[in-house]
């Protein structure tokens, strides 16, 4: 049986220069074959001495650059090239489906240069059926401290009313791939809200001690299957009060890698969503940040 690829989405710019060595290395470190993939997108309402000026489908500048790139380079993985046109987050989601990691760059050429995240990474985060590795520029900037731990380290978001299995393999595979350090970031609501309806009696006053406790409990619960079968993989679980989004950021200051889950559909929402939390990891993270898929995949 045939190793799924690493996908590299390329466009020529520096951010997806910066994915393909990401996904290089993770293709090295998996002993997969590395996938590069440009998908050119044309408007359609083009005028024709445009469309007459693009280059034939058999040439790809983009391409060849990549080539030029890696060229010389010792030990790549086995590297095939794929050009294709139409809208990239629409092909790429598409070529996901056969490969195990599909990385790109936080933004391409085009869109706004205010935004954070480009329109193609927010989509395939939210379709893409294997999971999505997003790499930041360098240098941004996050608030709160920074974790004291050392030696490399792959943090993951643990809520720990519906854990995702899937996300937690994933992250401690990849913090077993990396000889790193797993932090786990499980965050529970302070100060804790009850809505009353009128005349209806307030709930006994609640112990922050004793949720944290519970809320710990949990995720060393749930953690354990996952111990078990990585025992090579050291784990801190940091229990903290207040926004899992801020804490996750946080943790990401001199990370290898975030993870975080994607939501599952639901019944009064069918729609691929994507959730708050991981929205805004992926925006304002200073480290790769890596949206695992619900398993099994969605129907």
């Amino acid at each position: 049986m045939s190793t799924l690829p690493v996908i590299a989405a390329v466009d020529g710019s520096d951010d997806s220069l910066r994915a393909l060595e990401w996904a290089l290395d993770a293709a090295r470190r998996r002993t997969a074959p590395l996938r590069v993939v440009h998908v050119r997108q044309y408007a359609p309402w083009a005028q024709p001495e445009v469309l007459a000026a693009m280059p034939p489908a058999d040439e790809d500048p983009v391409l060849d650059q990549v080539r030029g790139h890696l060229e010389g380079r010792a030990g790549l993985p086995d590297t095939e090239y794929t050009g294709a046109e139409g809208v990239p987050s629409a092909v790429l989601a598409e070529l996901g489906a056969t490969a195990q990691l599909l990385v790109l760059g936080s933004r391409g050429r085009g869109g706004f240069a205010s935004l954070l995240l480009g329109s193609t990474g927010l989509a395939l985060a939210r379709d893409a059926e294997c999971p999505v590795v997003v790499v930041p520029r360098p240098g941004r900037e996050v608030h709160g401290e920074a974790p004291e731990l050392p030696g490399p380290r792959v943090v993951v978001g643990l809520h720990a009313d519906s854990p995702d299995e899937a996300t937690l393999a994933f992250a401690f595979a990849e913090a077993a791939l990396r000889h790193a350090r797993l932090q786990v970031v499980a965050a529970y609501p302070w100060p804790a809200q009850a809505w009353l309806f009128p005349g209806e009696m307030p709930p006994p006053a609640m112990d922050q001690d004793a949720i944290e406790n519970e809320t710990r409990a949990l995720a060393e619960g749930f953690l354990a299957p996952h111990r078990e079968r990585h025992p090579e993989v050291r784990t801190t679980t940091q229990v903290s009060a207040g926004d899992a989004a801020g804490h996750l950021v946080a943790a990401s200051q001199g990370a290898d890698l975030v993870v975080v889950g994607r939501h599952r559909r639901r019944l009064l929402a069918p729609a691929r969503m994507m959730g708050s939390v991981t929205q805004a990891v992926l925006l304002h993270a200073a480290s790769p940040v890596a949206v695992v898929p619900p398993h099994p995949p969605e129907e």
